[in-house]
């Protein structure tokens, strides 16, 4: 399958500067989202070092197929899904290491949310509240459970997800990269079906825009780039309060700009 992608980080309305990070490399299949946290502008640093980790490990290992994975290999996972961990672990290792070793950047860290396409299966590794989504056909689902206090509380009930939208705990997540020497990384695989579209993004666009917006954005959008776009200026219309990443992967026939392009070169060939 052919895989198109668009990619946008904005930093909103209300902030100074952007604390978000990412990167889309169509010749990994890598995609990933960070959303920094610190003072000082540290923020900034934690998520851009994680996402250099991360792209330079899995770079390496297309390069070298018996690099060590850094952490325990998860039996129930495929190879590819394992080195996405591995590069998270890394990626983790390299911001805790920089916060403790640079004064103006304890307590730095950041959230993570990544991909890693290997033939038709999507493998999926996140850390924090950054989140990944499936559209297919007319629907949107959740690829990730945010590590959240709130989103923990609705997991157990104690809250409704109506409520975790207005707590004023809903900025507090439970796993984020940099702050301890070690970090649980949550993982999964889906397989992906032409016609599919999948969105990662940090919390500035789910804060103020809901899933059925989001789906819309991505059905009504001629092509990955536009839907970037469209999704970014819906976060600021919104309130534009956070920094706003997110990446659009549409396979196949989704991405109507790409299938024009190709059948306009077909007319002049």
């Amino acid at each position: 399958m052919e895989i198109a992608f668009g990619a946008k980080t904005d930093v909103g309305l209300k902030r100074s500067h952007n604390e978000d990070d990412l990167v889309a490399d169509g010749s990994l299949g890598l995609f990933v989202v960070c959303d920094g946290m610190g003072g000082r502008n540290a923020g900034e640093v934690a998520s851009r070092l994680a996402v250099e980790v991360i792209q330079k490990h899995i770079h390496e290992a297309r390069q070298d197929e018996n690099l060590s994975f850094i952490g325990e290999y998860d039996r129930r996972f495929s190879s590819p899904t394992n080195r996405l961990a591995s590069a998270i672990r890394l990626a983790n290792a390299t911001v805790h290491a920089s916060a403790k070793s640079h004064p103006g950047q304890e307590g730095m860290g950041t959230t993570v949310v990544s991909g890693l396409l290997n033939d038709q299966i999507l493998c999926i590794a996140h850390v924090g509240d950054s989140r990944m989504y499936l559209v297919r056909g007319m629907t949107i689902e959740p690829l990730t459970a945010d590590h959240s206090l709130v989103a923990e509380q609705v997991r157990r009930g104690l809250l409704t997800e109506e409520e975790a939208e207005r707590s004023p705990q809903r900025n507090i997540i439970t796993r984020a990269l940099g702050i301890d020497d070690t970090v649980d990384v949550e993982l999964d695989e889906v397989p992906l079906m032409r016609g599919d579209a999948v969105l990662l993004c940090s919390d500035g666009l789910t804060k103020g825009v809901k899933p059925a917006e989001i789906l819309s954005a991505i059905r009504g959008a001629e092509s990955s780039a536009a839907a970037s776009e469209r999704l970014v200026t819906l976060a600021n219309a919104a309130g534009g309060d956070d920094n706003t990443s997110v990446i659009v992967l549409m396979l196949d026939s989704l991405d109507r700009a790409s299938i024009w392009r190709r059948a306009w070169g077909w007319v002049l060939s």
